[in-house]
């Protein structure tokens, strides 16, 4: 990975030269580690982006600010673009729609920053597994899903992709990590998907949905990590699933909506098994999501590995 760091750097500055590089970082260890290299090679020339879209975790964007301007030395901006994304998705149900929707918004956010900075490059941490689900090798058919930042880009971008990473995979992204020298819990931090919650949002996209989802996926990581399972889990998130459950609460029924539970084991991303829970912490866990969050009355644990599923549902 030295090697690999040093023939990187050598790269970038020669094909970005004395031009300015903007950078979408979400916090995910994907875009961490791109940006931190971007850092370390043409220093004050990058210039990192958070953009909310509205669809971040809980908390999520000033805890990943904080972190990589303090831990990492990344200097980066946070723009404010919620009301712009989920305007543009309410009511849109289709995953491949939301995708592409999620990178049209993108690159226009990232267009009107790069004039700010007169930048003629876009950094993104697309990996290898990302550009095969995206492909098609034979014919549409054969296409898994895009990813918004392969397949669900504008065919007519003003800014020139910058994509080190491109050809690795998720384990050797975070021994990368490790040689950058950045901190553990950000490298083994679980991956985050570019369209955030509006692919674990099944269904319509609403404010209202994505709340119940965020409140229930940080019930999940904290019971995950409170009982020491988080390091033992490759990839663990909530989805909301698009169908409502009977229920009873008290002596009320209910008609509410249904959270599912996602865990898997894995070391590269193309292929997972589902994590075996204890059953007290799943028990746990469930208990806490339906008594916590409003409008959710049934918690399902998604037992299916990758393949024939996906990990994450859309």
């Amino acid at each position: 990975m030295a090697e690999f760091v040093s023939e990187s750097k050598a790269h970038i500055r020669s094909l970005v030269g004395d031009a300015q590089v903007i950078g979408a970082v979400s916090g995910g260890v994907d875009s961490t580690v791109a940006a931190v290299l971007l850092n370390e090679a043409i220093g004050h020339q990058f210039h990192g982006i958070l953009v909310d879209n509205g669809l971040l975790r809980l908390d999520e964007a000033p805890e990943v600010v904080k972190r990589l301007r303090e831990r990492c030395g990344v200097d980066i901006d946070f723009v404010d673009a919620s009301e712009l994304f989920v305007s543009r998705l309410t009511g849109v149900s289709e995953p491949e729609k939301k995708r592409k929707i999620i990178g049209n918004a993108f690159i226009e956010v990232f267009e009107q920053e790069a004039n700010k900075f007169d930048a003629a490059f876009l950094l993104q941490g697309t990996l290898y597994p990302d550009v095969i689900e995206s492909m098609s090798h034979k014919g549409p058919s054969a296409t898994i899903k895009t990813h918004h930042n392969v397949g669900g880009l504008p065919e007519r971008m003003k800014l020139k992709l910058i994509e080190p990473l491109r050809y690795l995979f998720k384990d050797e992204v975070r021994a990368l990590g490790l040689v950058l020298g950045i901190e553990r819990d950000s490298v083994f931090r679980h991956p985050f998907p570019g369209p955030g919650l509006a692919i674990r949002v099944l269904g319509e996209i609403t404010k209202t949905r994505l709340d119940k989802l965020r409140l229930a996926d940080a019930i999940y990581l904290e019971e995950l990590r409170s009982n020491g399972l988080y390091d033992q889990i490759g990839q663990a998130f909530a989805c909301l699933l698009p169908c409502m459950a009977v229920g009873v609460m008290g002596d009320v029924r209910t008609y509410e909506e249904i959270i599912a539970l996602r865990a898997v084991e894995t070391t590269d991303f193309m292929t997972a098994d589902w994590f075996e829970f204890p059953h007290d912490v799943l028990k746990k866990i469930a208990t806490r999501i339906v008594n916590e969050v409003r409008g959710v009355n049934r918690v399902l644990y998604d037992v299916t590995s990758k393949p024939p599923g996906t990990i994450e549902f859309e």
